[in-house]
């Protein structure tokens, strides 16, 4: 299974995965769900992947090919964020189509999508790829989307994540979610990859990959274990107490 989250706010873009595929108990790899499109100056593409991992690498695949061959519709011939929706989903359902069609083993081959970025001086976006081709916006409420194994890491998300939550801050969110995701569910697991992206530099962000042993991501979780324990200490008192 997989966990890949995107957060929108006022400031940036946040977007963190981890690295974990599973075909079973006795197949297990790591392969990076987070593929970055960038050309400084003019656009910024992100895009968390789930679902199966042969139709995830030949949409990827597809869409370099695409722009080195410089066909007419590409990432970076796309006019607006929601051209490019259109035609990664065009993209996915195709590569879906044709793995299905020479299947004789009733394969699941869908696969889900968080794609994100900026296009000159439009507004940053993220949208969610549904494996039909279909998407949605993230909402003002809720400024944020998950794919993969989302029960764990939401509630956090949900007390705190708002337009207005600064960049930094809603990156911390993420890999808190995340952890909250890794110690519940053994099929998501380090390394994880997180990227900052503010609001109109049109760059490639600030990426990190924080392995198991990585001391910033065990700061990160002893300081949240830390700061649960307080808060529960610090809980009104029943009325028996005294």
């Amino acid at each position: 299974m997989t966990y890949c989250v995107a957060i929108n706010t006022d400031q940036g873009l946040v977007f963190c995965s981890d690295s974990r595929t599973n075909a079973g108990f006795d197949n297990i790899s790591t392969y990076s769900k987070m593929h970055i499109f960038a050309w400084p100056g003019e656009r910024t593409f992100v895009l968390l992947s789930a679902g199966n991992l042969a139709t995830t690498q030949a949409v990827v695949k597809r869409l370099w090919s695409d722009i080195e061959s410089n066909t007419p519709v590409n990432l970076r011939s796309v006019i607006n964020m929601l051209g490019a929706a259109d035609y990664i989903a065009s993209i996915s359902a195709s590569v879906q189509k044709q793995h299905a069609e020479r299947d004789t083993a009733a394969t699941n081959f869908e696969a889900t999508f968080i794609f994100g970025g900026q296009i000159g001086a439009g507004k940053p976006e993220t949208m969610l790829i549904y494996p039909q081709g279909n998407y949605i916006h993230e909402s003002d409420d809720h400024p944020f989307m998950q794919i993969g194994e989302v029960k764990y890491g939401k509630p956090i998300l949900d007390r705190v994540i708002k337009r207005t939550t600064p960049l930094t801050n809603a990156a911390r969110c993420a890999l808190v979610s995340m952890n909250s995701t890794v110690r519940s569910n053994l099929t998501v697991a380090p390394p994880i990859d997180l990227l900052i992206y503010t609001r109109d530099s049109l760059d490639f962000g600030q990426r990190m990959t924080l392995t198991e042993n990585n001391p910033f991501a065990k700061q990160i979780s002893e300081s949240w274990n830390q700061g649960l324990m307080q808060a529960l200490e610090g809980l009104p008192r029943f009325p028996w107490e005294g």
